[in-house]
């Protein structure tokens, strides 16, 4: 890395809470300057304006947390169900660690995602089309190999799956109560053993 790369990637690293938590609209450049102890100079010297660094930011959050969610669906799991059970359990384990820096980068950033700021609605709508595909294709395979039904629609449940946990994520965030997130994630748990399991026809 480069000395300027290095300072692009403390600036994205030491911001992604900030962004995050206080929203990527309503961060202001005073907010970046304020909590990385740089000049302003600076920060323009790396990125052209403070969108530039709002959309980098959003990527490393939404990376970082794509990241640790495809360890659950990786081949540490043997089989389609126990990825897609280990999918259920990332998120009943940390949300507490999601939640303390703001929550799914995901759904903070679609919330602001509107005609104001169309460069960020368009890179989540990408994350959510690669986050569907992932679980889908998992689903996939668990078809190809006999474990899920073979008549379902893959694609549909990889788009159910991320509905479901997004909507517990929402009611959580809002009321303080995770008993919302386990209600979702116990309903995606009843829909992978009495939908998609092969056993269950």
């Amino acid at each position: 890395m480069s000395k300027a790369e290095k300072t692009k990637q403390f600036i994205i690293e030491k911001t992604a809470a900030l962004f995050n938590t206080k929203g990527y609209i309503s961060t202001t450049l005073s907010d970046i300057t304020e909590i990385t102890g740089l000049t302003k100079g600076s920060i323009y010297g790396n990125f052209s304006s403070k969108d530039e660094v709002a959309l980098e930011v959003y990527k490393y959050n939404s990376g970082v947390l794509g990241k640790n969610m495809a360890r659950s669906l990786s081949k540490e799991f043997p089989t389609t169900i126990d990825k897609l059970y280990a999918f259920t359990d990332f998120y009943r384990k940390n949300w507490k660690i999601v939640f303390e820096v703001g929550g799914c980068p995901l759904m903070n950033a679609a919330t602001e995602a509107d005609d104001t700021f169309p460069d960020l609605r368009k890179q989540v709508a990408e994350s959510f089309k690669v986050w569907i595909k992932n679980i889908s294709d998992v689903i996939q395979q668990g078809q190809e190999n006999g474990e899920i039904h073979k008549e379902i629609n893959a694609e549909e449940f990889g788009s159910l799956f991320i509905m479901t946990v997004e909507g517990g994520i929402l009611l959580s965030k809002t009321t303080g109560d995770e008993k919302y997130l386990n209600l979702a994630l116990d309903r995606i748990l009843l829909i992978i053993d009495k939908e998609l399991k092969q056993n269950q026809l």
